[in-house]
């Protein structure tokens, strides 16, 4: 399939960052190798975060028990020893979450430093791109498999109802050496958000603008619209989709391009959605809708309900029509 290859000679900066990004086999050069290397330990838990994520089932009936059989002391140990194992998966999980954001950072300043533009940058750092966009996938991937297990709060709410419980009583519990009452808070804050993956990326890209003041934001905003605009002509120009060797590609893509417009939409000051957006909007939208619908409710809704500026009286009325729920 090769590196990446040019398909358009129009500017990037005039809002046509067109390319075939190699998202199957793109290496690290020597230049990238200590950057890539440190992304990649990260990258490669995140496989079996997921793994963990989609077989989370819960104790929902070992706590339903407990609740119907509060004086039952074994009932009650039960559900105890059910939930506990849970949330060492759900530390777990958080605890990614904050090298997740470390990864982020590390790839952001490598592909928006000012020795060369946007463009060049995802030219000679593929690999780097690549990671940036798997970063992008598995957050999102996350996020769906969160939004449809609501076992997961009911069951952290339990611990820590059963915590505080304990605490009253004077009751010792080992397990909150793991987590204890201000770690509890910070998970508690991080579940509670209906995408919380996604909100620690575009947290962390907000704070990497703000803690990099000699770096334009240009920089940053456009890095993200031109992966955007690569994502949108791959999907769309059946020359460019036919390369893929897996259909699996497809559907990276599509949260790729649909990660990075919500990250515009938080670091840039007037969001991905107002007319002057260096990303084009209509045509990413169109993208998605053109995909069975069954495949793409969930990035549509990601676009609906977690970006930053889609209600604003900036946004066309045409781009709030195409993304109303039918």
């Amino acid at each position: 399939m090769g590196n990446l290859i040019k398909v358009l000679t129009r500017d990037i900066d005039n809002n046509a960052g067109n390319f075939f990004l190699d998202f199957e086999n793109a290496q690290p050069t020597e230049a990238e190798r200590a950057v890539w290397e440190q992304v990649n330990e990260v990258l490669m838990e995140a496989l079996a975060i997921l793994d963990d994520l989609q077989s989370y089932n819960g104790a929902g009936e070992e706590i339903r028990q407990a609740i119907q059989n509060p004086s039952e002391d074994r009932v009650q140990e039960r559900a105890w020893a059910a939930v506990v194992p849970l949330v060492g998966k759900l530390k777990k999980f958080y605890e990614f979450s904050l090298r997740l954001e470390g990864s982020l950072h590390g790839l952001l300043k490598a592909l928006t430093s000012a020795r060369c533009s946007p463009t060049q940058h995802l030219e000679q750092e593929q690999a780097l791109a690549r990671q940036f966009a798997e970063i992008l996938h598995f957050t999102l991937r996350f996020d769906e498999l969160k939004m449809t297990n609501p076992a997961i709060q009911n069951d952290f709410s339990y611990y820590r109802r059963t915590l505080n419980r304990m605490r009253i009583n004077n009751v010792a519990a080992e397990e909150e050496n793991e987590v204890n009452n201000e770690l509890a808070n910070r998970m508690s804050l991080f579940y509670a958000n209906a995408t919380p993956m996604l909100k620690t990326l575009s947290d962390a890209t907000t704070k990497f603008v703000s803690d990099n003041t000699d770096l334009p934001i240009e920089n940053t905003t456009d890095c993200l619209c031109t992966m955007a605009s690569v994502c949108k002509v791959m999907l769309e120009t059946p020359e460019y989709r036919s390369r893929f060797a897996s259909e699996d590609t497809v559907s990276f893509c599509l949260r790729v391009m649909v990660g990075v417009i919500i990250l515009y939409d938080y670091v840039h000051p007037a969001g991905a959605f107002v007319k002057s957006s260096k990303i084009e909007m209509k045509g990413c939208i169109k993208v998605l809708k053109d995909q069975p619908q069954s495949s793409v409710e969930g990035l549509l809704n990601a676009l609906r309900y977690t970006t930053k500026h889609l209600n604003d009286e900036t946004t066309s009325k045409q781009i709030k029509n195409m993304l109303q729920v039918n």
